[in-house]
């Protein structure tokens, strides 16, 4: 059974067909270590071939790829604005054939008066009824502050009329200490 046994890349020899090397004292060299030597050189020149030939096939692929994306933006920049006009056209039709639809007949359009005429009236119920309870909520503290300073007042004439009672009494004991002093 023939093996195959890779000797150096891109060729291959069976067992069968590899033969020792003999050497003989002051032997040149055999023709087919020259031929091994050449046919070595060839690979290289082949592999450095492919290998080229691969880099130019990939800078190729890239810069397909690449145009491929600025085509790709190039397109997105287009049909963004348009698929936002279009938008922006629907729901203004919609929005105009809502209205007709809504006025079309002066029924509809009388009842579409009521309707406003009920949540104008709703509105004003409401904005009365906040103004109230604000104008009920300032007097109440109103109230309170008055009552707080109407207390604190009467406290101080108090205090004022203490005050007023003890003058004369105390001046009447600085003078007994004053004379008794003397």
């Amino acid at each position: 059974m023939a093996t195959a046994k890779t000797t150096s890349p891109g060729s291959t020899r069976s067992a069968k067909a590899k033969k020792p090397a003999r050497k003989a004292a002051g032997a040149r060299r055999t023709p087919s270590a020259t031929q091994a030597k050449a046919s070595h050189a060839k690979g290289a020149r082949t592999r450095t071939l492919h290998q080229t030939e691969s880099a130019v096939r990939q800078a190729e692929t890239a810069t397909r790829e690449t145009v491929g994306v600025f085509g790709n933006y190039a397109e997105r920049a287009v049909l963004i604005p348009v698929g936002a006009a279009l938008t922006a056209r629907d729901k203004v039709v919609s929005g105009v054939s809502e209205t007709i639809s809504t006025y079309s007949t002066s029924t509809k359009a009388q009842a579409q008066m009521r309707r406003f005429e009920r949540r104008g009236a709703t509105a004003r119920n409401r904005l009365e009824r906040e103004v109230r309870k604000a104008r009920v909520r300032v007097e109440r503290d109103l109230r309170q502050r008055r009552r707080e300073i109407e207390k604190t007042v009467s406290e101080l004439e108090e205090n004022g009329n203490e005050l007023a009672n003890k003058v004369p009494e105390l001046a009447n004991r600085v003078q007994e200490r004053v004379l008794s002093l003397v």
